[in-house]
């Protein structure tokens, strides 16, 4: 919904600016011109990006239609479901969470603190991470390496959809420049007609450079920036698991595991340490542990 608001600021503005000046604004129609940009752009990102770059960029457009689910609120959530999973593994050893990361769809464990059902990346970093730990018996410090590794890849996959998007965005107003040079040329071909005819004819062409830069800068930027913000969030939220999973295994107490997660948290979504103490010792349940029940 912000998005779209964005729009409709970006584009009123425009719009608003242009009518203030006595502007006409069916002269902003050009059809040809919009599709010479949009589809010479569409071919800049077939040819500049493998296959498996364009379903991410497929999926990161897709996932703008939510809001992100990140806020103080869902942090913590995601504390309670560490230091109950924390909390079973001092007392059981980390064994008894074999089966419900192998499955955390149909563990009660999971559905419990159902924190990272939307963030499906998180969800496997966290339960790969305690599988690791649970079938190898790695220490705290190999640990945490496999974990930066994790990450450094996960970053890395997550800035392919960003660069297309802004390689995109650079190439716009080039690409406004063509669309204007095919309409100055169709004007040349023109001269001797009627005056009022010529200026419309340049202003079609001009109206191509207005597309390129407006696209570059009102549209495809700001998305590639909004994508990019929300990617640093997630690697953020992997990066607070990464705290708890790391304090744990090097043996500190279910609590002292969750008050890593916490200092890791974004400073203005970190839920205060009294918040947490009262969440986690008064207001969270250990839910009996049980088999979890085979597909």
């Amino acid at each position: 919904m912000i998005i779209l608001i964005g729009f409709a600021l970006v584009f009123g503005a425009v719009a608003a600016g242009f009518l203030l000046e006595r502007g006409e604004l069916l002269v902003l129609l050009q059809p040809a011109e919009l599709i010479i940009i949009a589809g010479a752009a569409l071919g800049i990102v077939l040819i500049s990006n493998p296959r498996r770059n364009l379903k991410k960029l497929g999926a990161s457009l897709w996932s703008l239609r939510r809001t992100s689910p990140h806020s103080a609120g869902f942090y913590l959530g995601v504390l309670k479901l560490l230091y109950v999973l924390f909390a079973y593994a001092q007392r059981l050893g980390a064994a008894v969470l074999e089966q419900h990361v192998e499955a955390p769809r149909a563990s009660n464990i999971f559905s419990e603190y159902p924190a990272l059902w939307d963030e499906p990346a998180a969800l496997r970093f966290l339960c790969d991470s305690i599988r690791t730990v649970t079938a190898t018996g790695i220490t705290a410090e190999e640990l945490d390496r496999v974990m930066v590794i994790d990450l450094e890849v996960q970053r890395s996959g997550q800035q392919q959809p960003v660069n297309a998007l802004l390689a995109v965005a650079d190439s716009l107003p080039g690409l406004g420049i063509v669309a204007a040079v095919l309409g100055v040329v169709i004007t040349m071909q023109a001269l001797g007609g009627p005056a009022a005819g010529i200026g419309q004819k340049v202003a079609a062409a001009l109206v191509g450079t207005f597309l390129g830069i407006l696209l570059c800068y009102g549209v495809v930027g700001p998305l590639a920036t909004n994508i990019q913000n929300r990617n640093r969030a997630r690697i953020e939220l992997l990066q607070v698991l990464r705290a708890g999973l790391a304090a744990s295994l090097r043996g500190c107490s279910p609590m002292v595991s969750a008050e890593f997660a916490r200092r890791s948290i974004p400073v203005e979504l970190r839920p205060t340490y009294d918040d947490m103490e009262i969440d986690l010792r008064r207001n969270t349940r250990l839910p009996a542990v049980r088999q979890v029940e085979s597909a």
